[in-house]
């Protein structure tokens, strides 16, 4: 009998024109009712079980979910556009299901190929949203051995997603091993707490609380896999790197589509302006036209690169296909976060001083990509790209690059 190796990732080919019509569309309409109260829902600050429930309900929680275990059989390149359109509503929502995609696929990044499925079809069954708790600055967890399991003590930070996800990928070394190994805690573990203390300037629906674990069990049935330097398992990274990059340039377009609404409303002009209105001054309309033009430019680089990513995802992804995927990947994180704090703060030149008005909302565009684009300092990816095409040089794989 021939035995028939299973592939180390389920993901193949690059998405169709139908795929990508059909989520764009779901993802439309989830936008849609998230903009209607989304400065209201940030004000409130409040755990978002309901827009986790609406994400669930419009079947995106099982986008990247392989079709023969249950899910829709998606792409990346279609998950990284409805991130995209969710960010032009709705910052903190689209963030939460960015994670959620990154960690969730954990399961083919980490876990070996014979124990994904049953992974996949637990995912579906119970719908889960999948939190993280893997920030590598801050290390502080201790995971010690218990027969044939673990115990994991300790805190961290920005764990995107927890207050609300069903599941938590934590990544966290064995103590007296070296060993690193990603594993999944239930939100409802014992000893595990939730500390609700996010409160930011932006992204302040994400659910990115504190976690802290005292004794909570790990059990064999709970490990993913170890992290690894196997070149296709580091894809993770540029993965979530590039859910960023469209995350900013998804919020660039909603600002440049909320300030236009603005400008269009405004019946008079500047009273320099021999123009009859404000949109229709050339002024304001050069302004506009740079801030169109460079989301445009990073749009169209954001969609080769996501149909890239999963052109090299389909593949036997060596090192050097590896290296290069992520610094292109880091060029597009460079522009694209440059272009949506520009656009987000330049757009109030065009709206004037009452757009500054609180209950416009127009700030929540400029308070969401702020925030987030601190996720990592951006010099370093420009570094990343220079010492790449200066002398090829790759940086050290890590959480980040």
């Amino acid at each position: 009998m021939t035995v028939t190796a299973l592939p180390r990732v389920p993901y193949t080919g690059t998405a169709s024109q139908a795929e990508l019509e059909r989520w764009r569309a779901v993802a439309r309409q989830v936008a849609d009712t998230l903009a209607a109260d989304a400065l209201a829902r940030d004000r409130a600050n409040k755990q978002p079980f309901a827009e986790v429930q609406l994400l669930r309900g419009a079947g995106l929680l099982e986008l990247l979910v392989p079709a023969e275990f249950g899910g829709a059989g998606g792409h990346f390149e279609t998950a990284f556009e409805v991130i995209r359109i969710l960010a032009a509503a709705d910052g903190s929502i689209s963030q939460l299901l960015a994670y959620h995609y990154i960690n969730q696929s954990g399961i083919a990044f980490y876990a070996p190929a014979e124990a994904q499925a049953d992974w996949w079809r637990r995912t579906v069954e119970g719908s889960w949203l999948w939190g993280d708790s893997v920030n590598p600055v801050d290390p502080n967890l201790v995971l010690t051995r218990e027969g044939d399991g673990y115990r994991l003590n300790g805190a961290k930070r920005f764990s995107t997603g927890s207050g609300v996800g069903e599941v938590i990928v934590v990544n966290a070394q064995v103590e007296g091993s070296g060993e690193l190994l990603a594993f999944v805690v239930p939100r409802e573990a014992e000893g595990l707490r939730i500390v609700d203390d996010w409160d930011y300037l932006g992204q302040r629906l994400s659910a990115s609380n504190s976690l802290e674990y005292r004794n909570v069990r790990i059990e064999p049935s709970d490990v993913l896999g170890p992290v690894t330097d196997e070149p296709v398992a580091t894809l993770l990274t540029p993965g979530i790197q590039l859910a960023f990059a469209n995350f900013y340039l998804g919020i660039a377009e909603g600002a440049l589509a909320r300030g236009r609404q603005i400008l269009l409303g405004r019946t008079n002009a500047w009273f320099l302006s021999q123009a009859e209105t404000y949109s229709q001054d050339v002024v304001f309309q050069r302004t506009v036209g740079e801030l169109k033009a460079r989301t445009a430019a990073v749009a169209a680089l954001a969609e080769k690169l996501g149909r890239r990513f999963d052109q090299v995802l389909g593949g036997a992804v060596s090192q050097p296909q590896r290296a290069e995927l992520a610094v292109a990947i880091a060029e597009l994180k460079v522009v694209a976060s440059e272009a949506g704090v520009e656009v987000a703060n330049r757009i109030f030149e065009v709206t004037g001083s009452s757009s500054t008005k609180s209950d416009v909302g127009l700030d929540l565009f400029w308070r969401n990509v702020r925030t987030h684009s601190l996720h990592d300092p951006v010099d370093y990816k420009k570094i990343e790209v220079g010492a790449y095409f200066l002398r090829g040089e790759s940086q050290p794989l890590s959480l980040y690059t």
